[in-house]
């Protein structure tokens, strides 16, 4: 697994509501960062650092008050794009269908588009799931602007993974809303790419080989998956 994945893999659990047994696994956290990147690792440890020092109760209101839409704080990847309109359930089949063409069947009440889910199908298949969150860069890079004006302890987690994406991050809002204009960069929508013939509201070529389709197992498959089950499940598919 490389160190990109390990940071995405974090991040993801982080990203999830924390739950009474987070401090739990702390430990495992930190020890699943071993091999990944400096900068990333650096900014994810200093947010597990900060969580330590709070109680579950105030760790999980900070969550529950950070993550909106009102407050364009959304983990939620195609309301950047689409909002609460139609065109956004034909973007949430079309990622069902991404995950199910590499055998992952998305078996969780979440939705497909929240971030940790996507976090870990980016880990998983590094190439497809790299362009499918350059596909949603500006989501993301907007979320990030809007956790660090807040002042929010999330900012890092989304620093963190947006340093896993090909070139820098915009600095300004007016920069990051210019991505959803301009599209991935160019070399990451070449012929072949796994994710290039599911637009929004197509369907999907009836010849498509999906292969076996299998349950994604974190965070995906327990309709209330807690953050440290998530974590367990993690570590024990890092390589030791």
């Amino acid at each position: 697994m490389s160190g990109d994945a390990r940071v995405r893999l974090v991040a993801g659990c982080v990203l999830q509501y924390p739950g009474d047994h987070f401090h739990d696994e702390l430990p495992r956290l930190r020890a699943a960062l071993a091999g990944a990147p400096a900068e990333p690792a650096a900014l994810l440890g200093a947010f597990l650092d900060e969580a330590e020092r709070q109680t579950p109760i105030e760790l999980c209101s900070q969550y529950t008050s950070t993550f909106d839409t009102r407050n364009r704080r959304c983990l939620y990847l195609t309301w950047w794009v689409d909002g609460d309109t139609r065109r956004r359930g034909l973007s949430l089949v079309r990622l069902k269908r991404i995950y199910r063409d590499f055998g992952l069947e998305f078996a969780g009440e979440e939705l497909p588009d929240f971030l940790p889910v996507a976090l870990e199908f980016a880990a998983r298949e590094e190439e497809a799931g790299t362009r499918l969150l350059q596909e949603h860069r500006a989501g993301l890079e907007l979320l990030r602007l809007a956790l660090t004006e807040s002042g929010s302890p999330y900012a890092r987690v989304l620093e963190a993974v947006c340093a896993t994406l090909p070139g820098p991050s915009p600095e300004t809002k007016a920069e990051a809303k210019a991505l959803a204009s301009s599209g991935p960069p160019q070399e990451l929508v070449g012929a072949g790419s796994a994710l290039e013939p599911f637009g929004p509201g197509l369907d999907v070529p009836a010849d498509l080989p999906l292969g076996a389709p299998a349950d994604l197992p974190w965070p995906t498959t327990a309709p209330a998956l807690s953050a440290a089950s998530a974590a367990s499940a993690a570590s024990e598919r890092m390589p030791a």
